[in-house]
């Protein structure tokens, strides 16, 4: 076959482009057909109905429905912080300040954050003054907290210098810190706060919830770094604490302090309390413990130390009690004014026991029982009480319970009912033995003496009013009270406590303490309660000294009595008090005049009466009121 042949065969065998493509309107068989221009119509509608869901959604989302979301992002973002509160005031009764809030800043941080930088973290160590592992192990420890205390109640520039680090995810915040201006000297009264501010001690935790105030609260966003980026909302605003006047005065209160710790550095005693009370109203204007504490640095002081020992600790109050043993035999009539006592020989039969004297005192009038202090007397009189009489009495004058001033951990004392009493009990506790009472308890009874047998609860607050109780009759608590007087005139146990110019009484008691046998050892209290001036009542004081050394002395007249001499004299002109003994303040200041001018070799002028003085009485007095008393003796 010819080669054209073969050519003309192949070529009809092959279909036709027009043919493969449908150019003529026909469809090859077997093969599925499809729509360019369909298909991409298709993808395009398909992917503008996902656009507009997506826009949809978004609306929805962003617009519509966008609580849900918004709240998601703000707990992720939005924080609720506190504000700090100050927390109230405490002056003294003329407003001087006692305890004060300071602002101060404190270091925080983020332990996220921190952990992510740990190459940051020996800088850090090195300005909060701590070792590397100390900080990496706090850390640690909370890795899955937003918040640790790094450093608080730091000085604010201290504060900047951390931060000048800039160490990612440290931060400050405000706080504030109590201080005390006056230091020891009214540390048992105050107390003390904690590192978070609260009363912890004291008047601080007795009024805690009135000092404290409410912290406020604020919304604010923070960044990723914990940052504030903006301030939201006020959630709740701060509200600050309630200042507090106490009846306490400053000056008074120096005062005791300073002669509690000369007496302490002299007798070579090991502790001791004062209390000053304004007799008309229980108001506490002193209260004085040793030893004492700083309450600005309170981590480094013995807990011992920090025990308010006027209020929570109770003593034999000894011879302190038989101005109310007197009194009692008074109000039952078994004895008078003028009932005469043999104490000879100078002892009287208690059971197996005896009560004894100092000395023989011989024949002793009501009078003398108080002025020598005889303990056989004073057990005479109680014989002749009802032991139920005698409980009820010294019941009345606060022995027993609690005086109510509201401060923490006050004790009720000792005073056991006539049940439970021995043999020998009732005449021991004619002298002060075998009952118990705090130092302010004595000095409530003593003030209900001088205020003319009524009885008031003490306070700290000032301007806080409680009703008293007429637990005495005016008339047998003045004959008391001028028996009291003689015991620091000529003659008493107590001359060490005259002020001149003023009629003190007042009583000394020195009680031998308890060994560990549970008997009597020969170690002692040596006290002394008083009352200045006797006309016009003014100030209840008791000093009690623990454990002073026997080779120095010991009797409440020598260790006590001159502790209560020296605060009355600076308080009583401090308070513009009246002298109610001028005749023997012009005498003394004649007696004085005279050997100066017998020194200087001048001629003596004759003395003259107390009736040619009298026109100069009331000139004197308004002078000696006006008596300054130095700045060093009431300036801590």
């Amino acid at each position: 076959m010819s080669e054209r042949g073969n050519h003309d065969r192949g070529r009809r065998a092959r279909p036709s482009i027009k043919a493969m493509i449908g150019g003529d309107g026909a469809r090859p068989r077997g093969r599925a057909q499809f729509d360019l221009r369909k298909r991409l119509l298709l993808v395009t509608g398909t992917l503008g109905l996902c656009s507009l869901a997506l826009v949809g959604r978004a609306l929805d989302l962003q617009v519509i429905n966008n609580e849900f979301y918004r709240q998601q992002g703000d707990a992720r973002a939005l924080r609720e912080i506190p504000i700090a509160t100050s927390r109230g005031m405490i002056t003294d009764r003329n407003g001087e300040p006692l305890a004060v809030s300071t602002p101060v800043e404190s270091i925080w941080g983020n332990p996220q954050e921190l952990l992510k930088h740990p190459q940051r973290l020996p800088d850090l160590a090195k300005a909060l003054g701590m070792p590397v592992d100390e900080l990496t192990r706090k850390l640690s420890q909370r890795a899955g907290k937003e918040f640790l205390y790094l450093k608080r109640r730091i000085n604010p520039d201290e504060a900047q210098e951390i931060l000048a680090h800039k160490v990612p995810g440290v931060f400050s915040q405000r706080e504030y810190r109590r201080f005390y201006p006056q230091g020891e000297a009214l540390a048992h009264v105050l107390g003390f706060t904690n590192i978070d501010d609260r009363g912890q001690e004291g008047l601080e935790l007795a009024f805690d919830d009135w000092l404290r105030g409410k912290p406020g609260a604020k919304r604010v966003i923070r960044d990723g770094a914990g940052r504030i980026v903006e301030s939201v909302d006020l959630v709740r605003a701060a509200e600050p604490g309630g200042d507090l006047t106490l009846t306490i005065d400053r000056r008074i209160q120096f005062l005791a302090h300073r002669e509690l710790r000369n007496a302490l550095q002299r007798t070579g005693a090991s502790a001791g309390s004062a209390v000053v009370v304004d007799i008309a109203t229980g108001e506490v204007l002193a209260m004085a413990n040793l030893p004492t504490y700083n309450p600005n640095a309170v981590a480094s002081t013995p807990v011992d130390h920090r025990r308010n020992r006027a209020v929570t600790d109770v003593i034999e109050p000894g011879s302190t009690m038989k101005p109310l043993t007197v009194a009692a035999g008074l109000e039952a009539g078994v004895i008078t004014p003028t009932t005469l006592f043999n104490t000879n020989p100078g002892w009287i039969a208690n059971g197996r026991y005896r009560t004894t004297d100092h000395k023989n005192y011989g024949i002793l009038d009501t009078t003398g029982v108080i002025q020598k202090s005889s303990n056989v007397a004073s057990a005479v009189i109680v014989h002749k009480l009802d032991n139920r009489f005698f409980h009820d009495f010294l019941a009345r004058f606060g022995y027993g319970r609690k005086p109510g001033s509201g401060f923490p951990g006050e004790s009720s004392g000792v005073l056991a009912p006539p049940a439970k009493w021995s043999g020998t009990t009732k005449q021991t506790m004619s002298y002060g033995y075998g009952l118990s009472a705090t130092p302010l308890q004595i000095a409530m009874a003593y003030a209900a003496l001088a205020n003319g047998g009524q009885l008031l609860p003490p306070t700290f607050v000032k301007g806080e009013r409680k009703e008293g109780q007429q637990v005495l009759d005016p008339a047998i608590a003045a004959q008391v009270m001028a028996m009291m007087q003689t015991v620091t005139e000529t003659g008493g146990t107590a001359t060490q406590a005259a002020i001149l110019g003023y009629h003190v009484a007042g009583k000394t008691g020195t009680a031998r303490k308890f060994n560990a046998s549970g008997g009597y050892s020969r170690r002692y209290i040596s006290f002394f309660a008083g009352v200045v001036p006797v006309a016009n009542p003014r100030f209840s004081m008791v000093v009690v000294v623990n454990d002073p050394d026997p080779a120095k002395g010991y009797f409440g007249g020598l260790v006590s009595a001159p502790v209560f001499k020296s605060v009355m004299e600076g308080s009583l002109r401090l308070m513009d008090v009246a002298p109610d003994d001028i005749d023997t303040w012009l005498a003394a200041q004649a007696e004085a005049e005279a050997k100066r001018l017998k020194a200087s070799g001048a001629k003596v002028p004759a003395p003259r009466s107390t009736a040619a003085l009298a026109p100069a009485t009331t000139a004197v007095t308004a002078l000696v009121t006006a008596l300054p008393i130095p700045v060093a003796e009431v300036t801590p």
